[in-house]
């Protein structure tokens, strides 16, 4: 596998981890939240479901869900039951004011990376976005060691970008203008949010 091919896939997919979706306004909101550390453990949540994703397109998951599509249907399900749910929460304490430390601690760092990667996981539609890239660029014939690099380039780039979104969004000057619109804005992501998970049930 030559080296443009290995920097064509990790371009791509940087470009898709830095679209929009279900992690980055988790992201968003846990950062301004709960603070930079949190949303640090967040975000290797999110990248270690990503080398998931992408060790599974490698070893032909995408494959199995045409063979299977009953397997990925289910698992379409659950990923927007998941989101469904994480959309409720934040519409049901859209209200509540801003927590404090003293008021509500953070969630502990494994908390949050447990949180992060089920986000991460429950979504089956990054194997399919995978599946697609490795199989147009990636040659059958490439070694376990390169491909377990891309693997490795997969979880540095969507760690990475979030680590950046949760430090943007954990400043002072974020809290403070999210405090005074903190309601609308937590309908407005759990509306999103929600938005996406029946999106992923239907597509």
């Amino acid at each position: 596998m030559s080296l443009l091919a290995f920097a064509t896939v990790w371009f791509v997919h940087l470009l898709a981890a830095m679209s929009p979706g279900p992690s980055f306004v988790v992201c968003v909101r846990t950062a301004i939240n709960e603070g930079f550390r949190t949303a640090f453990a967040l975000s290797l949540g999110f990248g270690l479901g990503s080398m998931v994703w992408a060790a599974g397109a490698m070893a032909g998951l995408t494959l199995l869900f045409e063979i299977l599509p009953g397997l990925f249907t289910a698992m379409k399900l659950i990923g927007a039951g998941f989101l469904l749910f994480v959309a409720f929460m934040m519409w049901r304490h859209a209200s509540e004011p801003l927590p404090t430390a003293a008021d509500v601690p953070p969630r502990s760092a494994w908390a949050a990376l447990r949180f992060g990667f089920l986000t991460f996981v429950t979504n089956p539609k990054p194997a399919v976005f995978f599946g697609a890239v490795f199989a147009g660029l990636v040659p059958v014939t490439a070694p376990l060691e390169i491909r377990a690099l891309l693997v490795l380039a997969v979880g540095l780039n969507e760690t990475l970008w979030y680590i950046f979104v949760s430090r943007v969004f954990s400043s002072q000057h974020a809290r403070r203008v999210y405090a005074r619109i903190k309601t609308w804005t937590d309908r407005t992501f759990g509306a999103l949010i929600a938005a996406l998970g029946i999106k992923i049930a239907l597509t």
